[in-house]
């Protein structure tokens, strides 16, 4: 089997006998393993100097490098971050432009892939992820890469009206071309992906459903990630946060709503603390019979939109306990630090609600890993918003408009009062969908897609010497 060379924007070695942190360390690393190859980008080291290392573990080559102040500040912070990010979340409201950022972005995607070239062999399979490195692809052929290379979009893909608020949109979709097989999480995106192509820049629809534009063909597919169920329930049994109650055989154990997603916008994090305090106003026979923990590690906290968001929160948390704890009863838990995965599996077991309502997101693997944490004699209700792209598989969750507060404190309502045959019932349909697109078929099926297409012969690709390192 040929080699896998994987590139993303950072690099996760998985370390023997540590936990995995999410999906993509663990779906990238067992390809990886299996296959035997590279992990390649950035380490996340910022300097004046950026160093190269090497590191090898079994099979895998570890490949990591750090960028200088200007590149993190154009590529990551800049266009990756303040323009990419909320634009394709479909925030426009919170979306930059700026023209040197977005040259230091493509900039930067020439200069990974000039360090790559050097250690591919011609049969390898590149595999590349996210949104950060876009044209990866345009820029190495460009410098004479003809390997096969796939993409997979980790987020969501905008609709064309959404798109085009991007100045350059024409110039940076053209650049997704030149990738053999580029992967969406869902359906809807794959559809805003291709409804630009044929429409903006009157791409062709082959007859056997790949794409032509710009003089390239490729394909686009469906290749929802997934999560591994039975590891998922090896964590959440091991671990014990402290003795379990009988939980819902009594009035007098408390139950637990719990949500854990990375700090930031796109997760409807003031919309959940707002649609919380609203659930405990209209049915107060639940107060001091519940609590609710939220779990929101900070990130790109040298981002002003981020330190807004922070500050929001710790506001709204501060008013709905002030007015609603007593001594020995907090409503919300709200904490800004990283838990340990095997820690969360195990409070996803103990929570009788999951509350997952991100404004818009890929897929977002905390609903499924929430369902696949569960006893299935006892399980637990998931609350899911309707614009994850997980809503489209876990049909049998509470499906929620995040924008409605009164309906999000009603499903929260249901979810305490839900029988278990009813919980049982919509947990087996759940996890028969959690196991059919495991984060395994997600892998394979991807990798099996991008080695048997066969594009049609390449149109020659112009060095742009504005990109050239």
């Amino acid at each position: 089997m040929s080699r896998l060379v994987v590139v993303s924007n950072r690099v996760a070695p998985i370390k023997a006998g540590k936990v995995a942190a999410g999906g993509l360390a663990v779906g990238v690393h067992d390809a990886l393993r299996q296959a035997g190859g590279i992990w390649f980008g950035w380490s996340g080291d910022v300097s004046s100097t950026p160093q190269t290392n090497t590191e090898v573990v079994g099979n895998i080559t570890y490949v990591t490098m750090g960028l200088t102040k200007q590149d993190y500040d154009q590529y990551y912070r800049g266009f990756s971050n303040a323009t990419l990010w909320p634009i394709f979340h479909y925030r426009i409201d919170l979306a930059r432009y700026n023209r040197q950022e977005y040259e230091g972005y493509r900039r930067v995607n020439a200069m990974l892939a000039e360090k790559l070239k050097p250690l591919l062999k011609p049969d390898d399979i590149i595999w590349i992820h996210d949104y950060h490195l876009i044209p990866f692809a345009e820029a190495c052929r460009q410098i004479g890469i003809r390997n096969r290379i796939g993409f997979f979009l980790h987020i969501p893909f905008p609709p064309p009206e959404i798109l085009t608020v991007i100045p350059p949109h024409n110039e940076l979709l053209k650049t997704l071309c030149f990738y053999d097989l580029i992967g969406f999480q869902t359906e809807t995106d794959r559809l805003a992906f291709q409804d630009y192509m044929t429409r903006e820049v009157r791409g062709i629809l082959e007859t056997d459903g790949s794409l032509t534009a710009y003089g390239q063909n490729f394909r686009a597919g469906v290749y929802p990630i997934g999560v591994v169920p039975d590891e998922i329930q090896e964590l959440a049994e091991s671990y014990r946060v402290r003795p379990r109650p009988q939980r819902r055989t009594t009035d007098v154990a408390r139950k637990k709503i719990i949500s854990v997603d990375r700090l930031d916008y796109s997760k409807g994090l003031l919309e959940r603390f707002r649609a919380y305090e609203a659930f405990l106003e209209r049915y107060p026979e639940h107060r001091r019979a519940v609590e609710f923990i939220q779990i929101a590690p900070t990130s790109r906290s040298d981002v002003k939109t981020y330190q807004t968001i922070r500050q929001q929160l710790e506001s709204l948390a501060g008013h709905i306990n002030g007015w609603l704890s007593d001594l020995d009863w907090t409503p919300l838990h709200y904490l800004n630090k990283s838990h340990d995965r095997r820690a969360l599996m195990g409070l996803f077991r103990e929570a009788e609600i999951g509350f997952v309502t991100p404004l818009r997101d890929g897929m977002n693997l905390v609903a499924k890993e929430y369902v696949a944490s569960q006893d299935p004699e006892d399980p637990g209700v998931l609350v899911l918003s309707r614009f994850a792209g997980a809503a489209r598989e876990l049909t049998s969750a509470l499906i929620i408009n995040p924008y409605d507060c009164i309906g999000m404190a009603e499903a929260l309502d249901r979810a305490m009062r839900m029988s278990l045959t009813e919980r049982k019932d919509r947990y087996e349909h759940m996890m028969r969908a959690i196991r059919a697109a495991d984060l395994n078929a997600w892998r394979d099926n991807f990798l099996r897609d991008l080695r048997a297409f066969s594009s049609r012969p390449r149109a020659e690709v112009p060095s742009n010497p504005l990109f050239t390192v």
